[in-house]
C-alpha cells in the first residue's frame, strides 16, 4: 500500500483495512481520531515499533513524560507537540 492509499483509506473508510498490520492499524485509528483504540492496540505490540507509537500516542494525548518513556523504550528521541504530525508520517512511512 503507498502513503496515499493509506491516507484516501482514513478519509474514506470508518473502519481500517482489514488486511493492515497491528501497526498501521493503530496508526490508521490515530489519525482517524479514535485514540483509545489506538492506545489498546499499540500497547499490545511489544517490540521497539509498538514503543515507538505508544510514545507517538501519549505525545498526542499531551502527557509528555509518558510519551517520553515510551521513546526511550523504542531507542528514539522525545517529540514535541508541533511534530506530532511529522512523526505519525516517519513511523506510517517506514512501515509501508
Amino acid at each position: 500500500m503507498t502513503m496515499e492509499a493509506f491516507l484516501e483509506s482514513i478519509r474514506e473508510s470508518g473502519d481500517p483495512p482489514a488486511d493492515l498490520s497491528e501497526e498501521l492499524r493503530s496508526l490508521w485509528l490515530a489519525k482517524a481520531g479514535r485514540w483509545e483504540e489506538s492506545h489498546d492496540i499499540a500497547q499490545e505490540i511489544p517490540s521497539a515499533t509498538g514503543s515507538w507509537i505508544h510514545g507517538l500516542l501519549h505525545a498526542i494525548e499531551g502527557d509528555s513524560g509518558n510519551a517520553a518513556y515510551w521513546f526511550q523504550k523504542a531507542g528514539r528521541p522525545a517529540i514535541q507537540k508541533s511534530e506530532i504530525d511529522a512523526e505519525w508520517d516517519k513511523i506510517v512511512r517506514a512501515l509501508l
